[in-house]
Parts: C-alpha cells; structure tokens; sequence
C-alpha cells in the first residue's frame, strides 16, 4: 500500500526534475492516468498535485501539438471530476471542480444535519 506521503515525495521529484527524457506536462498526465486505477493514489494525486495542475498540463500538451497525452490529460481530468462530483454527492452535470464549501464560497456542506445521538450515560432524548 501506498502512503500519502510517498506519493507526494514521488510527485514532487517528477514536478522537479530536471531531466528532458519526458516533458514536466506529460509526467503530470502520466501520473494522474495511472492514479486513477487506486482510490488511494488519486486520492493523493489531487492532495499533492491539484486539479489545476493537471488541466495546466493538458493545456501544455494542447499547445506542444502533443494530441495523445492531452485527450488522456482530458479523460483523467473528466474521471477526477466525476470522483469528486461522486464524492460530494452532487452526481450532477454542473462541475464542482472547486471543492469544498471554503473553496466553492457558496457555504454548502458535505455534511447533513441530522438527529443527535445521544451518550448513553447522559440520560439525553434521542431526538434531540
């Protein structure tokens, strides 16, 4: 299993690198094309690299006449998306690249209010 953190590690020496065997834009989409396969790694490919960092990427393959790494830029990115359009629960067309309620600035929540659960000990009504 994979950590976080060496994915981030990893991810960082590609973002700084030095070598000319692949161009930086092309080492992002490779990682989020391969990240999407293992919830963990995409998970840690979009803490680590960002979203924005890889439609930066697909639009440098755009313009290096690179077509076959920026349709799977695009597809990595549509699949990104999708995950968190799941994972917020939305499931609705509208992108929520943004995402969280900090991000988004429209106040929305991923959580639901609900009714309290009481401790056991406390004699509290459960419909409080």
């Amino acid at each position: 299993m994979v950590s976080t953190t060496a994915v981030k590690r990893a991810l960082a020496a590609l973002a700084t690198r030095t070598d000319t065997a692949r161009r930086p834009y092309v080492a992002v989409i490779d990682e989020a094309d391969a990240a999407r396969a293992d919830l963990r790694r995409a998970a840690g490919f979009v803490d680590a690299v960002g979203l924005d960092r890889l439609a930066e990427a697909v639009d440098a393959a755009e313009r290096a006449g690179d077509e076959a790494a920026a349709e799977r830029g695009r597809e990595a990115l549509a699949a990104y998306r999708a995950f968190r359009r799941a994972a917020d629960g939305s499931g609705g067309d509208g992108d929520t690249d943004a995402g969280g309620p900090e991000r988004r600035g429209d106040g929305r929540d991923h959580f639901r209010s609900g009714p309290g659960i009481p401790k056991p000990d406390t004699g509290q009504d459960a419909d409080r």
